[in-house]
Order: C-alpha cells, then sequence, then structure tokens
C-alpha cells in the first residue's frame, strides 16, 4: 500500500519571480508550513530603519539583534509582536534588504531561526535565496525558480500599484536588478542554484500550470511503499 510521508520543500530563486506565491500555493494544498525568509530579512530591515540603525556598521547591527523577534500568523510577519506585513513590502525596505543580507550575523541569526522552524515531523515550504544550499542542504525537494528581468519587473511593479504605492516601471527594474547583482556577488551564502535542484523559468507558465509541476514532483518524492 502507499502512504504519504512530511518532506522538505526548499525554494530558492532570483527576486520578484513568484518564490512566495508558489510557496504558499503548495503549503495551502497539502497542508504544510510556510515559512517566508525573504520577509525575515525584510523585518530585520524594517527594524534597522525605524530605529535610526546603520546597516553599514556591522557591530551596531550585531548589538540590536537579540531585540528582535520574528514570527508568523495567518500568512503575516510578525515583528516584535506587531503585524509588520506591510510596511516591510515598502520600497525603503526593498532597497536595503539585500545589503542587510549580505551581513555574516544577520545570516546566522536567520539560519539558526530557520533551522528551528524546520524541526518537527511536519511537512515545510521554505522559499529564500539559500534555503537548498545552506539552510537545508538536505532538503527533499529543492526548486530554483526565476523568470525574465523585464517579466518579474511588470510583476512587481502590478503587485505594488495595487498596494496604492507610487512607484515606476523603471525604478522597480532598476531595483531588481540591483538586488540581483548584490544576492548573486555576496561572499557569506550567495544565491546560487544547488546542483541538485530543479529550475524552473515560470516566464511562460500560469501558476496553476506551475503548482501543477511542482506537485507532481512532490508525490514522487512523498509516496512511500509499504507491505
Amino acid at each position: 500500500m502507499q502512504k504519504k510521508k512530511h518532506i522538505i520543500i526548499a525554494i530558492d530563486g532570483h527576486s520578484s519571480c513568484g518564490k512566495s506565491t508558489l510557496a504558499k500555493a503548495i503549503a495551502e494544498k497539502l497542508h504544510y508550513t510556510y515559512i517566508d525568509t525573504g520577509a525575515m530579512y525584510r523585518a530585520v530591515t524594517y527594524f534597522l530603519i525605524e530605529n535610526n540603525i546603520d546597516y553599514n556598521d556591522e557591530e551596531a547591527v550585531k548589538k540590536v539583534l537579540p531585540q528582535i523577534d520574528i514570527s508568523f500568523h495567518h500568512g503575516h510577519t510578525f515583528l516584535n509582536g506587531e503585524d509588520v506585513e506591510d510596511k516591510i513590502r515598502e520600497m525603503e525596505v526593498s532597497h536595503a534588504v539585500s545589503p542587510v543580507s549580505t551581513l555574516s550575523s544577520v545570516r546566522r541569526k536567520l539560519v539558526e531561526q530557520q533551522r528551528k522552524m524546520g524541526d518537527g515531523d511536519t511537512g515545510i515550504v521554505m522559499d529564500g535565496r539559500d534555503i537548498g544550499t545552506v539552510v537545508f542542504p538536505n532538503a527533499d525537494l529543492k526548486i530554483f525558480l526565476t523568470a525574465g528581468t523585464d517579466v518579474r519587473a511588470k510583476r512587481r511593479f502590478e503587485e505594488l500599484k495595487q498596494k496604492g504605492m507610487e512607484v515606476t516601471l523603471e525604478e522597480v527594474k532598476e531595483n531588481l536588478m540591483r538586488r540581483d547583482y548584490i544576492d548573486s556577488s555576496r561572499e557569506d551564502s550567495p544565491l546560487s542554484k544547488a546542483e541538485d535542484a530543479i529550475l524552473i523559468d515560470n516566464s511562460d507558465l500560469t501558476k496553476e500550470e506551475q503548482l501543477d509541476f511542482v506537485l507532481n514532483l512532490v508525490n514522487q518524492r512523498t509516496s512511500i511503499t509499504s507491505s
């Protein structure tokens, strides 16, 4: 007979390629726990901005890291008990999050938290930049998601417009290209595709096509034959 096991699914990829959308859909379909690691880095960035901490001064950042508590409830990101889901998506945070993400002290703190979140016997879907390479190098399924720069910029622009934010398409594209460069060239845990990750370019895929493709991969890895 066939029974299902719970697995860890790692989704990495470029900015605004739909990692969170895909991860949330998988988690909802499989009743897995979804962890948005990008939101964790954004929450740290928001905290530094709000408290006037210069993120170029890593010693100053180190001192305040113990004051930061991040949790997730009902799909929203909470920073020290406050719902900051909308605030961490603003352009000011978007401009600073990649430099903050290069700080080794920040990465160590958040990777430790992320690994703890992956403990236990429940299924986990985690998305970010280094999930399959650093956080969970032994994840059961690794996806590397990407899309063309123009496609990603347009998607992000439409998302921000729907939220009432005043930005231009060129500004969004410039921000994405800058983040791609910083994420891929940083010394600590740069964005890269794990050797055993499955590459998906979703430039021309619908959300439904993408989800179906990944769910088929999950089914291949979760079926356990027992006598």
